[in-house]
Protein backbone atom coordinates (compact mmCIF):
# COMPACT_ATOMS: atom_id res chain seq x y z
CA UNK A 1 0.00 0.00 0.00
CA UNK A 2 3.16 2.20 0.79
CA UNK A 3 4.10 1.42 -2.39
CA UNK A 4 1.24 3.02 -4.23
CA UNK A 5 0.85 5.82 -2.48
CA UNK A 6 4.56 6.60 -3.56
CA UNK A 7 3.79 5.95 -6.57
CA UNK A 8 0.68 8.24 -6.89
CA UNK A 9 2.53 10.84 -5.05
CA UNK A 10 5.23 10.53 -7.81
CA UNK A 11 2.72 10.85 -10.54
CA UNK A 12 1.82 14.32 -9.08
CA UNK A 13 4.85 15.80 -9.29
CA UNK A 14 5.53 14.74 -12.48
CA UNK A 15 1.88 15.94 -13.83
CA UNK A 16 2.56 19.56 -11.67
CA UNK A 17 6.40 19.68 -13.20
CA UNK A 18 4.94 19.01 -16.79
CA UNK A 19 2.59 21.50 -16.30
CA UNK A 20 5.00 24.08 -14.78
CA UNK A 21 7.21 23.28 -18.52
CA UNK A 22 4.03 24.29 -20.20
CA UNK A 23 2.97 27.51 -18.98
CA UNK A 24 7.09 28.75 -19.17
CA UNK A 25 6.68 27.62 -22.62
CA UNK A 26 4.40 29.61 -23.59
CA UNK A 27 1.89 29.68 -26.38
CA UNK A 28 3.08 28.45 -30.13
CA UNK A 29 1.39 32.00 -31.08
CA UNK A 30 3.39 34.15 -28.77
CA UNK A 31 6.57 31.75 -29.66
CA UNK A 32 6.60 31.33 -33.45
CA UNK A 33 3.73 33.58 -34.55
CA UNK A 34 4.51 33.15 -38.13
CA UNK A 35 3.25 29.44 -37.49
CA UNK A 36 0.15 27.97 -38.50
CA UNK A 37 0.64 24.78 -37.40
CA UNK A 38 3.18 21.70 -36.97
CA UNK A 39 2.42 18.16 -37.45
CA UNK A 40 5.01 15.33 -35.83
CA UNK A 41 4.74 12.02 -36.97
CA UNK A 42 6.61 9.36 -34.33
CA UNK A 43 7.39 5.96 -34.12
CA UNK A 44 8.27 4.79 -30.70
CA UNK A 45 11.13 2.03 -30.71
CA UNK A 46 12.43 -0.46 -27.83
CA UNK A 47 15.98 -2.89 -27.67
CA UNK A 48 13.77 -6.29 -27.87
CA UNK A 49 12.07 -8.74 -29.81
CA UNK A 50 9.08 -6.17 -30.76
CA UNK A 51 10.71 -2.74 -31.54
CA UNK A 52 7.91 -1.06 -32.74
CA UNK A 53 6.57 0.62 -29.30
CA UNK A 54 3.92 2.78 -30.76
CA UNK A 55 3.30 5.21 -34.00
CA UNK A 56 1.44 8.56 -32.74
CA UNK A 57 0.90 11.96 -34.55
CA UNK A 58 0.89 15.38 -32.87
CA UNK A 59 -0.62 18.57 -34.16
CA UNK A 60 0.17 21.41 -32.75
CA UNK A 61 -2.03 24.03 -33.51
CA UNK A 62 -1.43 28.03 -32.09
CA UNK A 63 -3.00 27.90 -29.22
CA UNK A 64 -1.42 24.82 -27.77
CA UNK A 65 1.77 25.36 -25.87
CA UNK A 66 5.42 25.38 -27.28
CA UNK A 67 6.66 22.58 -25.06
CA UNK A 68 7.93 19.90 -27.19
CA UNK A 69 9.29 17.58 -24.69
CA UNK A 70 8.06 13.68 -25.22
CA UNK A 71 7.96 11.36 -22.51
CA UNK A 72 10.06 8.14 -22.76
CA UNK A 73 7.11 5.42 -23.33
CA UNK A 74 9.03 2.74 -21.07
CA UNK A 75 7.34 3.22 -17.71
CA UNK A 76 10.47 2.66 -15.74
CA UNK A 77 12.33 5.38 -17.08
CA UNK A 78 14.02 7.88 -15.09
CA UNK A 79 14.55 11.55 -16.62
CA UNK A 80 14.42 10.46 -20.45
CA UNK A 81 12.35 11.74 -23.34
CA UNK A 82 13.32 12.86 -26.43
CA UNK A 83 13.12 17.21 -26.63
CA UNK A 84 12.12 18.35 -30.12
CA UNK A 85 12.54 22.18 -28.65
CA UNK A 86 15.72 23.41 -30.77
CA UNK A 87 14.37 21.13 -33.73
CA UNK A 88 11.21 22.81 -33.87
CA UNK A 89 13.01 26.47 -33.27
CA UNK A 90 15.62 25.85 -36.23
CA UNK A 91 13.35 24.55 -38.44
CA UNK A 92 11.09 28.16 -37.99
CA UNK A 93 14.10 30.07 -37.49
CA UNK A 94 15.04 28.70 -41.19
CA UNK A 95 11.63 28.53 -42.28
CA UNK A 96 12.05 24.90 -42.63
CA UNK A 97 8.81 23.13 -43.88
CA UNK A 98 9.60 19.11 -43.05
CA UNK A 99 11.98 17.64 -41.03
CA UNK A 100 13.13 13.87 -40.17
CA UNK A 101 15.46 12.72 -38.06
CA UNK A 102 15.85 10.33 -34.93
CA UNK A 103 16.16 10.73 -30.85
CA UNK A 104 17.77 8.40 -28.71
CA UNK A 105 16.41 8.35 -25.07
CA UNK A 106 19.26 8.44 -22.38
CA UNK A 107 16.97 8.15 -19.15
CA UNK A 108 18.11 5.60 -16.57
CA UNK A 109 16.73 2.11 -16.28
CA UNK A 110 18.05 -0.34 -13.66
CA UNK A 111 17.84 -3.59 -15.77
CA UNK A 112 17.68 -2.48 -19.14
CA UNK A 113 20.91 -0.89 -21.02
CA UNK A 114 21.31 2.86 -22.24
CA UNK A 115 20.11 3.93 -25.20
CA UNK A 116 17.21 1.63 -24.10
CA UNK A 117 14.19 3.44 -26.63
CA UNK A 118 14.30 5.64 -29.83
CA UNK A 119 11.65 7.92 -32.05
CA UNK A 120 12.04 8.54 -35.38
CA UNK A 121 10.36 11.95 -36.31
CA UNK A 122 8.87 13.33 -39.30
CA UNK A 123 8.06 17.17 -38.36
CA UNK A 124 5.94 19.17 -40.68
CA UNK A 125 5.43 22.66 -40.54
CA UNK A 126 2.77 25.11 -42.00
CA UNK A 127 3.76 28.87 -42.06
CA UNK A 128 0.92 31.56 -42.05
CA UNK A 129 0.86 33.88 -45.28
CA UNK A 130 3.32 37.12 -45.12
Amino acid sequence: MANRHHHRNNHVVRMELKKQGNIAAGLVSDRFPTVSGIVIHMTYYRKGAIPVLMVRTINIYPTSYAYFKIDCMIKSCDGGGFDLTSIVANMVKTRERLRKGTLVCHGNIDVISSEHASVEYEAVIQYKRL
